[in-house]
């Protein structure tokens, strides 16, 4: 311990001369010795290490966090001061009596010089020195004219984290003085007013006095009613403040319970709607009544004010909803894998498509029956409103004919006029497409503005597309004729290609047969490789050998086609039959 003083001792040259040598290295027996104090002050028998402002240092404190290095400072002691909050790096709030200035009046005017105020401009807040305005040739000390305002700047205030949130913050006590001197002033009110009460029936006799001869012998007074009255006159009115209720609300002061009564007065009660046992069950904890009460009453439930509180559950989308679940769990079963949360979009388009293909069907079928059965004709039957000339729909007009009422305009599909057909077209520009030209599907022109044709026009385009198609051909017919030395010629031409197809038909089959051998070879060798890694994956990893002999090279074709006939695909719907 001795060494460590010696290295913590200030130097002999003064406070000012810091030397920055390197300590003396400490013996084996003083080491010893410090260890010895260090694990005594752990144990709590030897008296704790005190730092430069006189407090404990916990001897669990690691070294490197309680002593100084001696390269910055070696004269200083122990110390845990760079552990705790500095304060010249704290933030200095406001106390929280602090508020802003209240009830300062802007543009306050003072109509002559105040005593202490600016003698330039006459402002009480400044002094001429610090001063901002011209300055006056004739300060308003002495002309008392054109005094200017006061100005106030608020200060800025900084809370900490409770003073921001105290919300009486700025609050000024004496402002409640206030309101108890108003209840004062209007208790005295009702006080004198009672004491004039009283009076006006002591002159009227209606109340007898206090000193009469009944009252001094005991005998019962006749008026006690009115007397006990008067007795809970002068007490006091909030006397059973408490016991009132609060509206909405049953409260009981003795009991502390509060029920709330959210019902509202006229509505009626769910169980009163039908008395019938039998009819929609009413849960009384949670005062729920699910069915509809009026099921068996006859009446139609978009007529009663409450028909259930299942009503809910048929509203909006929810139908939609169940519909596509129950499809989904449908689908599930005949081998989709879809999911209403999982994949929804995918679920969506499926169930999208097969609506499609539902009504396809069924239109089809319906079509079939028809083809075998017949009965068109009572189908395309007019409906009743052309039939009988008249509609139950209410239409009001106005006196220029417009409708005001009943039947809605129809909303423009676009600023442009549409299906407007011109020149005797029955169909619009745009209608018919062919070959990256637009036109009339009515007559098939694809001049634009052109007059309508009708069917003529259509014969006559089907004939140029046949002609256009047929020229080729004539063309070929058309050639001149071929001489004899170019016929001979021709014919040795095929005379060879035959035999070079021959030749090459034999060259072929040799290299398709090298081929096969080399794709078994490479099917035997992918087959093996597939059953070591099948034996590998299923010794434990720390025993697996490493592959670091593992050949690098391009693979061939024949192994890479191997490698595509042998691999497994998760996806592929025939994967659970390629073992077999």
């Amino acid at each position: 311990m001795a060494s460590g003083a010696v290295a913590n001792a200030p130097p002999a040259g003064g406070a000012n001369d810091v030397s920055l040598e390197e300590p003396k290295k400490m013996t084996r027996e003083d080491w010893r010795k410090k260890k010895e104090l260090e694990e005594q002050r752990k144990l709590g028998n030897a008296p704790a290490e005190v730092d430069e402002e006189g407090k404990d240092i916990n001897p669990h404190i690691p070294q490197y966090i309680s002593s100084v290095p001696w390269y910055i400072d070696p004269s200083k002691r122990p110390t845990l001061k760079h552990q705790r909050p500095q304060p010249e790096k704290q933030k200095q709030y406001n106390s929280s009596g602090d508020w802003y200035k209240r009830g300062v009046q802007e543009h306050a005017v003072a109509t002559r010089y105040r005593k202490g105020a600016c003698e330039n401009c006459g402002a009480l807040t400044h002094k001429k020195k610090d001063c901002m305005e011209r300055p006056r040739k004739v300060g308003a000390k002495y002309t008392g004219m054109n005094i200017a305002p006061d100005e106030h700047v608020q200060p800025q205030l900084m809370f900490d984290y409770d003073g921001k949130r105290d919300r009486w913050n700025g609050y000024n006590p004496e402002e409640h003085m206030k309101i108890v001197e108003e209840y004062s002033k209007v208790d005295l009110a009702k006080r004198t007013l009672k004491a004039q009460k009283l009076q006006e029936e002591l002159a009227s006799g209606k109340l007898e006095q206090v000193n009469s001869p009944r009252h001094q012998w005991g005998e019962e007074e006749s008026n006690s009613q009115t007397e006990r009255d008067h007795n809970s006159e002068d007490e006091d009115e909030d006397k059973y403040a408490d016991d009132i209720d609060m509206p909405g609300q049953n409260f009981d002061s003795k009991r502390r319970i509060t029920v709330r009564n959210l019902r509202i007065r006229e509505d009626i009660a769910k169980y009163l709607r039908n008395l019938d046992p039998n009819s929609a069950y009413y849960d009384p904890k949670t005062r729920a009544m699910r069915e509809n009460p009026y099921a068996n009453t006859g009446k139609n439930p978009d007529e009663v004010g409450y028909a259930g509180d299942n009503f809910v559950r048929y509203t909006g989308d929810t139908i939609s909803m169940a519909q596509t679940q129950l499809f989904a769990w449908e689908a599930y079963d005949k081998g989709s894998e879809v999911h209403l949360q999982a994949d929804p979009t995918k679920l969506e388009l499926l169930y999208k498509s097969f609506k499609v293909k539902k009504e396809d069907f069924k239109a089809q079928q319906k079509e079939s029956i028809l083809e075998k059965y017949g009965g068109q004709e009572h189908l395309d039957a007019p409906p009743a409103e052309l039939l009988l000339a008249q509609t139950e729909d209410y239409v009001e007009y106005s006196r220029h004919g417009t409708v005001i009422k009943g039947q809605e305009k129809a909303i423009a599909c676009s600023k442009y006029e549409e299906d407007v057909k011109i020149n005797n077209h029955t169909c619009i520009w745009g209608s018919y497409w062919k070959e990256g030209k637009w036109g009339y599907k009515c007559c098939h022109s694809f001049v634009k503005y052109s007059y309508c044709t009708g069917e003529a026009g259509k014969e006559i385009a089907n004939t140029e597309a046949s002609l256009m198609e047929e020229q080729p051909e004539e063309a070929e017919h058309m050639a001149k004729p071929k001489t004899l030395m170019e016929i001979h010629q021709e014919k040795q031409k095929e005379k060879k290609k035959k035999k070079h197809k021959k030749s090459s038909n034999s060259d072929s089959e040799g290299e398709e047969k090298k081929k096969q051998e080399k794709l078994k070879k490479a099917l035997n060798a992918e087959e093996a490789r597939l059953l070591h890694i099948k034996e590998i994956m299923q010794l434990d990893e720390r025993k697996r050998p490493y592959n670091s002999q593992y050949e690098t090279r391009e693979p061939t074709e024949e192994e890479m086609e191997a490698y595509r006939m042998k691999r497994q695909r998760p996806d592929d719907p025939m994967a659970s039959f390629l073992g077999q």
